[in-house]
């Protein structure tokens, strides 16, 4: 089986029902619902068998996103001004609308036309607190404040809100939830954290947000006034597959990819120094579009600590603006311009190797 790459499923094969990263070469076309096809492959002296989905063999750039990447739109404006509002934390929830409520009318009467906040905002960041504040956020009014807020102030301000997220209680389930308003006040989005933040870092952090909260099951795109943008929410942004799919197609109603990554999140004094930068600019870089990230205040007296920084990174992965870790507003120009720019300097939606790799796109494929 020369020339064939195999790829053991425990490691290197990722299949789900968001999307599936293969890679190959040279792989017969056994048709759309292709049979897994055994291969062998040398393992310390040994031959170990591994499977891999048989797809059709091709060179050309486009077979690389199955279905074929969508072409960008051109975006309804080509320059408007964010706002990253950094907001702190109590265990007052009644004051964290308040709160938030004034940062965004204070950004508003600087000029955003899009306003970001962060991850669980109305709630101490707990397992512990997430039951106790969460939100019938389908119900609206009295069951769900924080949203209410947000549609009132969205409405009234006629602004575009990325509502960071609040815990989120829907069919006896908690989710961890963004809601994205438009300027009607109209939910236009609701984005639940497919990635659930479980990690062991001894002597450091041990924090499992599974204990409480379950997993969403769609990725969110949605077509706004500043354009089409992507959601995801903290640990989402570990996983490039979840942007690389944001940029390839939008969601199965909108046929054009992404301008801009919208990740509400608290990343915590561990990991926040090594990553948190790191992984915004990898995200912008990789997919040739803006990233936005908005944290918390850091609060070193409660139960989680954020590390802030909330950042606005360019198609280029330059830093734009960013932070400290104290509660403050960042309201600075996205130029969606400079994604057209970026991607003729460096062409890589043209230089993909379709007949070495591909992410398929499941549930795009599915609706097909």
């Amino acid at each position: 089986m020369r020339g064939l790459i195999a790829i053991r499923p425990s490691a290197a094969l990722l299949s789900a029902d968001l999307f599936h990263l293969a890679y190959r070469r040279h792989l017969p076309l056994l048709g759309r619902r292709s049979p897994i096809v055994p291969l062998r492959t040398p393992n310390s002296g040994g031959r170990q068998l591994a499977t891999i989905s048989a797809m059709a063999s091709a060179s050309k750039a486009e077979d690389a996103r199955v279905p074929p990447a969508l072409q960008l739109a051109l975006p309804p404006v080509s320059k408007f001004k964010i706002a990253l509002c950094q907001l702190s934390v109590t265990p007052d929830k009644d004051r964290n609308i308040a709160h938030a409520r004034k940062a965004i009318e204070e950004a508003a009467s600087k000029g955003a036309q899009l306003v970001l906040l962060p991850e669980i905002w109305n709630s101490p960041y707990s397992n512990d607190s997430f039951p106790v504040y969460a939100e019938d956020i389908e119900a609206g009014g009295d069951a769900a404040p924080s949203f209410t807020m947000l549609s009132d102030v969205a409405r009234s301000l006629q602004i575009t809100i990325v509502g960071g997220s609040i815990p989120e209680r829907s069919g006896g389930h908690l989710y961890n939830t963004c809601c994205i308003l438009g300027t009607d006040g109209k939910l236009k989005g609701k984005h639940r954290k497919i990635h659930l933040f479980d990690i062991d870092i001894p002597g450091k952090i041990t924090f499992k947000e599974s204990k409480t909260l379950t997993a969403g099951e769609h990725p969110t795109i949605v077509d706004t006034d500043v354009g089409r943008i992507g959601v995801g929410i903290c640990y989402d942004i570990r996983f490039q597959e979840l942007a690389m799919l944001y940029a390839a197609r939008g969601n199965l109603h909108i046929n054009v990819g992404a301008h801009l990554i919208c990740y509400p999140g608290a990343f915590n004094m561990t990991t926040g120094p090594l990553h948190w930068e790191l992984l915004q600019r990898a995200r912008a870089v990789d997919n040739q579009l803006f990233v936005a990230t908005c944290s918390p205040a850091r609060d070193t007296g409660a139960g989680y600590t954020a590390w802030g920084h909330s950042t606005l990174v360019g198609p280029f992965g330059e830093v734009i603006a960013t932070t400290e870790h104290e509660e403050t507003t960042i309201v600075e120009e996205i130029d969606y311009s400079l994604i057209e720019l970026r991607r003729s300097n460096l062409p890589m939606g043209s230089q993909r190797r379709g007949d070495l790799y591909q992410l398929v796109d499941v549930q795009r494929l599915k609706s097909q």
